[in-house]
């Protein structure tokens, strides 16, 4: 089991509502990877805080993008990992 689908565990048995990223196993457009870009904002919106699920330190490109989103709107951000 991957760290974004453990955390999602372990916080959804905590009472925690998660609202997690979406997942794709198979190649995507660039349409459908625009597409999901704009829902995660989305999600970002919703949360309450954002939990960024970080192995080794690890922050991609458009997770990067996210942090920045969520730090302008004034979310709280953990990392799993020390960045």
């Amino acid at each position: 089991m991957d760290e974004m689908r453990a955390a999602n565990r372990d916080l959804t048995f905590a009472g925690v509502i998660v609202v997690a990223p979406g997942e794709a196993d198979e190649l995507i457009t660039n349409e459908q990877k625009a597409a999901l870009g704009a829902l995660h904002l989305r999600k970002i919106d919703l949360a309450d805080r954002v939990l960024v699920v970080n192995p080794g330190g690890y922050i991609g490109e458009s997770t990067s993008r996210e942090i920045a989103y969520a730090h302008a709107t004034g979310k709280p951000i953990s990392f799993t990992d020390p960045v």
